[in-house]
């Protein structure tokens, strides 16, 4: 039985707890929660017992994985002393890495405890065919990331644009995955995955339309190599808690969690 912590229980964060607790979750096991906040979840008894605010009773318990999906402010808080205390680190606000002096802390700090950060897929395919790609030439990367009007709200789109009267596609960046991931911390951790599996936050082309004619997340990537050439398209159904995320990302937190319990494995 795999022990995992959780780090964060919004929308992500509950999804995953929620379908690991019931069953413990195929060969995986909650043993933690750490929240800011534990009066603001309306959780089962049997989550809401698992929920501290205490950083010092969060790692009190020895877990051999940590899932972190509180925002970037929480990988940095946390991330070294998850891998300090031992376990595995998977990140799901990924776009924490365009801090570069972060990264090479984590990385560092991962290296001396002999522990893994583990980046999975989340809203993107394609990840295993840009990594392999990757260890070739390769020559360019795009995103193109479309998302509907609501998905934009809270962000700093709201400022350039009317997100209500909006009847036309809107471009509302157009530049690299470094940029484009302290921009839309939230909304647009795909193209730091993308970057991490290719060839670099300030290489890689990002494009982020709002788009009032779509009614999924929509993500298409293009990238070309020694491989040969990926051109992949992705819709994802947005989370009806959250419009910013889609539903895919606790499922894929999900698959690299039962991954680490199973004897068989498809997709690395």
């Amino acid at each position: 039985m795999i022990n995992i912590g959780v780090i964060g229980y919004g929308t992500i964060g509950e999804d995953v707890v929620q379908a690991i607790v019931p069953d413990r979750g195929q060969g995986v096991q909650v043993a933690s929660i750490l929240v800011r906040d534990r009066a603001k979840y309306q959780a089962q008894p049997e989550i809401a017992e698992l929920m501290t605010e205490r950083e010092a009773d969060f790692f009190a318990h020895p877990f051999d994985i940590v899932v972190e999906s509180a925002g970037h402010e929480a990988v940095r808080l946390y991330g070294e002393k998850v891998l300090e205390h031992g376990a595995d680190l998977v990140v799901v606000s990924v776009g924490a890495f365009a801090d570069e002096a972060l990264q090479h802390r984590l990385m560092k700090q991962a290296a001396e405890s002999g522990r893994k950060i583990i980046i999975p897929s989340a809203a993107i395919g394609g990840l295993d065919r840009i990594a392999a790609g990757s260890l070739g030439p390769m020559e360019d990367v795009t995103l193109i990331t479309r998302k509907p009007p609501k998905a934009w709200y809270g962000t700093v789109i709201e400022q350039q644009v009317n997100l209500a009267q909006l009847d036309e596609p809107y471009c509302a960046f157009e530049g690299v995955a470094r940029d484009s991931a302290r921009l839309f911390p939230e909304s647009v951790n795909v193209s730091a995955a993308l970057s991490l599996a290719g060839i670099g936050f300030d290489r890689t082309k990002v494009k982020v339309f709002v788009d009032p004619h779509i009614t999924h997340n929509t993500h298409e990537i293009e990238a070309r190599g020694k491989f040969g050439q990926i051109k992949l398209q992705i819709q994802n159904a947005p989370s009806a808690r959250n419009p910013k995320t889609g539903y895919i990302v606790a499922m894929s937190v999900l698959k690299t969690l039962r991954d680490r319990a199973s004897h068989f494995v498809i997709g690395v």
